[in-house]
């Protein structure tokens, strides 16, 4: 795997960050509308890194994040991760139920539920753009939800992957709105599985076998 996104050149890491513009702003698109605030969306930043390096990008290995994990099913499978700071993701639920103030640390059950749909909505918006540069029909997994240390979840998901190599292709999407009083930041990641890369590649017309 390593080898195969080390030898991305130029054309294509730009090709991969054209489908990463549109997605990213179908999903800000799809999110603003769930919680009815304006949601802004930095240019999406694609980049072969280190695995090990990725909690850096949310803010440290020890910072307390919510993470929504999806896999992803079709001719180019991959994983999906969408990552926010404890606090936004109170702020997000918040906000959707109607909350003012929050009277406890902990999340319920439908508070969970509301944080799974919306990694759900964000990922089928970003797949849906795939989809349309590539024709290849993508679907996602249910969304499973996890609060913890960024690294200790990033462990948990490399894990359950049986993650072969060092290094992954991330294409990273940063999320914010203004909340009044609070802002909402998040981080969108797509992984794909070995040989994803290929056919997604492949289908957008930038493969090259040399």
């Amino acid at each position: 795997m390593s080898d195969e996104l080390l030898r991305l050149d130029a054309l294509q890491l730009d090709a991969l960050r054209e489908i990463g513009n549109v997605g990213a702003g179908n999903a800000a698109t799809a999110l603003s509308q769930l919680i009815n605030r304006r949601i802004e969306m930095s240019v999406p930043k694609v980049s072969v890194a280190p695995i090990s390096d990725v909690p850096e990008l949310v803010g440290g290995a020890e910072a307390i994040v919510a993470g929504v994990f999806l896999r992803v099913f079709g001719k180019a499978p991959g994983s999906i991760m969408f990552i926010l700071p404890r606090e936004s993701a109170y702020v997000m639920v918040d906000n959707l139920m109607g909350r003012v103030e929050r009277d406890s640390l902990e999340l319920t059950e439908m508070d969970e539920s509301a944080l799974k749909e919306i990694g759900n909505i964000v990922a089928g918006a970003y797949l849906n753009a795939l989809a349309h540069f590539t024709q290849i029909t993508l679907l996602p997994s249910i969304p499973h939800l996890a609060i913890d240390m960024a690294g200790a979840i990033l462990s948990i998901i490399l894990t359950a992957l049986g993650q072969v190599g060092d290094y992954a292709l991330v294409i990273e999407t940063e999320f914010s709105a203004d909340m009044g009083n609070s802002e909402i930041k998040g981080h969108f990641f797509l992984i794909p599985d070995p040989g994803s890369l290929n056919t997604i590649l492949n289908a957008i017309g930038v493969w090259n076998d040399g």
